[in-house]
C-alpha cells in the first residue's frame, strides 16, 4: 500500500527515556516532562499546530502518559494497557529495577492522587489482557469519572498487551480511531 494512503494527519514524534534501575521513577517522569518541554518548543519549526501536545504510551508508557498529563503543555492523552497504581509493583519482583519505595510509588501513582489533571484521557486495554491490567485500567477511569475529569475507556475484545498495538498500527484500527476522537475533542 502507497505511503500517502496511510496519512490521517497527526505528526508523531517518539520521546525516549532512562530505563530503571540506571534511572529513579522520579527521573523517568521529570525526562518525559523535559522530552515534552523541549517538543513543544519545536512545534512552530515542524509546521504542527502550536495549541499543545497530545501524548499516548503503551505498557509502562500508559502510565507515564497518565504522568504527562500535569505538564502544561499536554492537552490530552491515550493511555494503552498502563498501570496506574504502583504498589503492586512494589510489591513484585519488578521493584528490583524499579526500586520504589512507598513515598515514591504513592507519588507516582495516579490513582493515588486527589483527582488529576482536567484533560481528556482515553484508556485502553485488551479483553485478554492479564487481569490486572485490566482491573488497573477500568479503576483509573472510575477514579478519573470520580472527580469529574474527561475520561473514555474501552477494552479491545481479544487483544492482549502485545496485539492491542496493532489498532494503532491500523489506519482504521481502533485506537487510531480513538486518537483521531481524541484531537477532535481536545482542539480548540
Amino acid at each position: 500500500m502507497p505511503r500517502d494512503r496511510w496519512r490521517i494527519g497527526i505528526n508523531v514524534a517518539l520521546i525516549g527515556y532512562t530505563l530503571a534501575p540506571e534511572a529513579a521513577l522520579d527521573e523517568i517522569v521529570a525526562e518525559i516532562h523535559a522530552g515534552i518541554d523541549f517538543l513543544s518548543g519545536q512545534l512552530p519549526a515542524l509546521g504542527a499546530a502550536a495549541g499543545g501536545i497530545v501524548v499516548s504510551g503503551w505498557s509502562a508508557g500508559g502510565h507515564l502518559t497518565s504522568m504527562a498529563l500535569s505538564h502544561p503543555k499536554v492537552r490530552g492523552g491515550m493511555a494503552i494497557s498502563g498501570i496506574y497504581d504502583l504498589a503492586p509493583i512494589r510489591h513484585s519482583y519488578l521493584n528490583e529495577k524499579l526500586r520504589a519505595d512507598e513515598a515514591t510509588s504513592r507519588r507516582n501513582s495516579p490513582m493515588m492522587q486527589e483527582g488529576g489533571p482536567p484533560k481528556p484521557l482515553s484508556l485502553v486495554v485488551g479483553s485478554a489482557e492479564l487481569p490486572l491490567l485490566r482491573k488497573q485500567t477500568a479503576d483509573f477511569a472510575g477514579h478519573r469519572a470520580r472527580y469529574g475529569l474527561p475520561v473514555t475507556y474501552e477494552e479491545i475484545p481479544d487483544a492482549n498487551h502485545f496485539t492491542i498495538i496493532y489498532e494503532m498500527m491500523s489506519p482504521k484500527g481502533r485506537i487510531t480511531t480513538l486518537i483521531r476522537q481524541l484531537f477532535d475533542r481536545t482542539t480548540g
